[in-house]
């Protein structure tokens, strides 16, 4: 049976290289302390550098993604995992190098460097749904792309442990070296294991690929990938689909509340509790706990309800609405309560609400338009990662006006936004724009 089943390798090593990427991403927010003293930086100059990353990422994902159409996922997966290795690497000397080539400013420095890291990293997830288009049947797409996307909550999770641990043995910019190495290390694993389709890699049997292509049990407007009436069209027309625009609003929610805990997390509890360094290494992984398990459950209780109701609208829209409901209530009353247990209590069940329609967001695209996912999935990032520039900057701002409590509203709203968003979100739908397009296409 194991050798039908190649596409969960395939999978597997998607999950390794987001764990990789979500441990580079939040070691900076470890390591802090350290860098904040090293170059005297104050919270909103801390703030300013946690949300340089998203100014890269987002332009990142966009031509990412469409570069994944264009040039095939093995291509992009090979550039952005080296290129974001090095930039970590990089990392270490950032400050240093801003201090000597840009008139003694630290923070230009790491401004540079976190843009370009962003840059890099960007791509990751829309080349990840673009090959989970060309690898994964669409009956169990919900599930895979969860699946896939395991490596975010699980490299959020373990952060904590691995960057505490390499900074309490080797110091903060051996951290960053080593980290940047790891990425290296995966790009030439995957170049020897990878290719843009099953039809091409030789471990592929012919039963797994009929398994992938499998039409069978496709709902009302469902498409499988190369579908008769599914022509490539450009970028801009992913604006002209409602359901797709809103669903990038959707998942900005996700992301905000994402990127606040990976990146305030662990200066909140030591500034609000005085938890030590050695402290972070187990508390930090609480707030993601949850997350592991929902991401992996959402999933499959999305493909549940699809296979249960006929509904893409249900199995989609309106299970994410639900989860972000719960996942409002759950930070908006952090303000409320004071002792730690009761925060970090409500970080992991608003979180786990968060993430257990983490899949849903990308699933949506496969579910509307599988022939462009990498590039309406670039289109999507670009939008929703707004919140990675404005979630890490806009915290800073509030700590140093008001308080800490300010940002758990701030991310309650957030969240609030999206949940109307995926209200009016129809998966499948095409406007009439798309299907006029595809008319013309065929004629």
């Amino acid at each position: 049976m194991l050798q039908h089943k190649y596409r969960y390798f395939i999978i597997f090593m998607m999950i390794v290289i987001n764990i990789i990427n979500y441990v580079d991403r939040g070691a900076i927010s470890f390591a802090q302390a350290d860098i904040i003293k090293e170059f005297g930086l104050d919270p909103i100059s801390w703030g300013a550098i946690l949300g340089y990353f998203g100014y890269g990422y987002i332009f990142g994902a966009l031509f990412g993604g469409t570069l994944a159409d264009k040039k095939g996922p093995k291509f992009v997966w090979l550039l952005a995992s080296i290129a974001w290795s090095v930039f970590e690497i990089g990392m270490a000397f950032a400050g240093n190098i801003g201090a000597v080539l840009f008139g003694g400013s630290a923070l230009l420095g790491f401004a540079i460097f976190r843009i370009l890291f962003g840059l890099s990293e960007g791509p990751t997830l829309s080349t990840m749904n673009k090959t989970l288009a060309n690898w994964v049947s669409p009956k169990e797409k919900g599930f895979k792309v969860a699946l896939g996307l395991l490596g975010t909550p699980v490299g959020a999770l373990i952060t904590a442990p691995i960057v505490v641990g390499l900074l309490t043995v080797s110091g903060w910019r051996t951290t960053f070296i080593l980290l940047g190495v790891f990425g290296i290390i995966w790009a030439i694993i995957w170049s020897k294991v990878f290719k843009n389709r099953p039809e091409d890699h030789p471990k592929v049997s012919e039963i797994e690929l009929q398994e992938i292509r499998s039409t069978e049990h496709l709902l009302d407007g469902e498409r499988g990938l190369e579908s008769e009436n599914d022509r490539p069209v450009k970028w801009h027309h992913f604006f002209k689909n409602p359901s797709l625009v809103l669903n990038a609003v959707g998942y900005f929610a996700f992301l905000y509340v994402n990127f606040l805990l990976l990146t305030w997390t662990p200066k909140y509890l030591q500034d609000e509790f005085h938890f030590d360094l050695a402290s972070l290494g187990y508390i930090g992984m609480i707030p993601w706990i949850g997350a592991v398990c929902t991401a992996l459950i959402g999933g499959r209780f999305s493909d549940y309800l699809r296979a249960k109701t006929g509904s893409l609208r249900v199995a989609r829209s309106w299970f994410t609405v639900v989860s972000l409901f719960f996942t409002a209530i759950c930070f908006m009353a952090i303000p409320f309560v004071s002792t730690p247990t009761a925060v970090l209590t409500l970080m992991c069940v608003g979180n786990a609400f968060n993430y257990l329609p983490n899949s849903i967001y990308w699933t949506v695209i496969l579910d509307t338009a599988p022939n462009q996912a990498g590039t309406f999935g670039g289109v999507t990032h670009f939008i929703a990662n707004l919140a990675t520039i404005i979630a890490p900057t806009l915290t800073g701002t509030l700590v140093a006006k008001y308080n800490y409590n300010a940002m758990f509203t701030a991310a309650g709203i957030a969240v609030v936004i999206g949940m109307v968003a995926m209200s009016f979100v129809k998966p499948g739908s095409r406007s009439a724009t798309q299907e006029n397009y595809n008319t013309k296409s065929l004629a």
